[in-house]
């Protein structure tokens, strides 16, 4: 389908489609296999100027915005998502300094994000707040010019290999969320340590770990915005990155079907190719189908965060749950069609079906979306 990119928006995608052939896509058995913190194509990343895209001008960036990043993490996920995540999640725990960070933070933090020198990282999941968002346990108390952060986050993107991380944390426990709070912390800050690497189903290269603050003292400087704004910190956050978690969705069911199309023209069964027969013409047909339909409502969710409105939560919902269950049907669908083969590590469908449920988990599962959806939805109608 036609989608009138720009001159710009399609030397985007072209340059990452170029990434993702010669370096992501030859390399991504071996990253997955041996659980391998995708470092080098971090390096080309940044070499090709791409964690800048979404940072302001004055800040060593581009200035380009949802969309753009969308692109970038359609292609990348067109190769590996282990890949592609450890890219977003930079850009998810920069944009609370972007959203709300002072002017000295974003002049600190954002020139060496934007090119690639230091990844980042957003601290919000505990054992016992993942759906419940709100339930965290990790405080920050104020002590003089110093706040002293304690507690544990969970399954953290980029845990242990970034430089700088946004975390939410408690600054007064009787308001419960609204008490919350958010920080910036650096690595090799003192009192602040990490878990061991978890091993996941998919998305293997990436790097899962725990945040421990064990009396981990933090300058007051590293408030980003004031106290008792946290949790809209995180929320606005979550509503502006969830298109990109979406586009990978998209690009991740777009390489599952390059693959099995190809796969299909080349398989023979009962003296002919597999391709020739309805059962599986259908099976395609469904799978481009859907990618498509999900694709409009990315970059349509994407444009609409662009143009600055103030109500995205429910587009953006809409955009992770449509494509993400798309995802894991159509790479479903891809191993089905691969039969005993696609169940075989030797083939990347397997792969493709194992990082797919991921998607439908976190930024928010894809229950939550709908909760998210429905609510706003109501309230929408209640307001006519």
């Amino acid at each position: 389908m036609e989608y009138f990119l720009t001159d710009e928006q399609k030397m985007i995608k072209d340059l990452v489609g170029k990434i993702t052939e010669e370096k992501i896509i030859p390399t991504r058995a071996e990253l997955d296999e041996e659980e391998k913190f995708p470092w080098e194509i971090m390096k080309v990343l940044a070499d090709s100027d791409l964690f800048g895209l979404y940072i302001p001008e004055e800040y060593g960036g581009f200035g380009m915005g949802c969309l753009e990043n969308c692109l970038v993490m359609e292609e990348l996920s067109r190769g590996c998502c282990g890949v592609s995540v450890t890219f977003a999640a930079t850009a998810l725990g920069t944009y609370p300094i972007l959203l709300h960070g002072t002017e000295e933070q974003k002049k600190k933090y954002l020139p060496d994000i934007a090119r690639g020198k230091r990844l980042a990282a957003f601290g919000l999941t505990e054992a016992n707040a993942g759906s419940d968002a709100a339930g965290i346990q990790t405080t920050a108390v104020k002590d003089g010019d110093h706040y002293v952060l304690n507690g544990t986050k969970q399954w953290i993107t980029n845990g242990g290999e970034a430089e700088v991380y946004t975390i939410i944390a408690l600054t007064d426990k009787s308001k419960g969320s609204r008490g919350a709070s958010a920080f910036i912390v650096e690595k090799d800050t003192p009192g602040f340590s990490f878990g061991k690497k978890e091993k996941k189903m998919g998305i293997r290269c990436s790097a899962t770990r725990e945040l421990v603050f064990e009396d981990c003292r933090i300058p007051k400087e590293n408030l980003i915005g004031k106290e008792g704004i946290g949790f809209i910190v995180a929320m606005r956050t979550l509503d502006i990155t969830r298109p990109g978690i979406s586009a990978q969705a998209v690009g991740l069911a777009q390489g599952a079907l390059e693959a099995t199309l190809e796969y299909s023209r080349q398989r023979k069964q009962f003296g002919q190719t597999i391709s020739s027969f309805q059962a599986i013409q259908h099976m395609l047909a469904d799978m481009v189908t859907q990618i498509e339909a999900a694709r409009a409502l990315v970059y349509a969710a994407a444009k609409t965060i662009d143009s600055g409105a103030k109500n995205i939560s429910k587009v953006s919902a809409m955009s992770k749950l449509f494509a993400s269950d798309m995802a894991m049907k159509v790479t479903t669908d891809a191993v089905q069609i691969f039969g005993g083969y696609g169940y075989m590590r030797e083939y990347p469908v397997e792969k493709m079906m194992r990082d797919a449920k991921i998607i439908q988990i976190y930024e928010g599962t894809n229950q939550i979306q709908r909760n998210v959806i429905a609510l706003q939805l109501i309230k929408e109608s209640m307001a006519r």
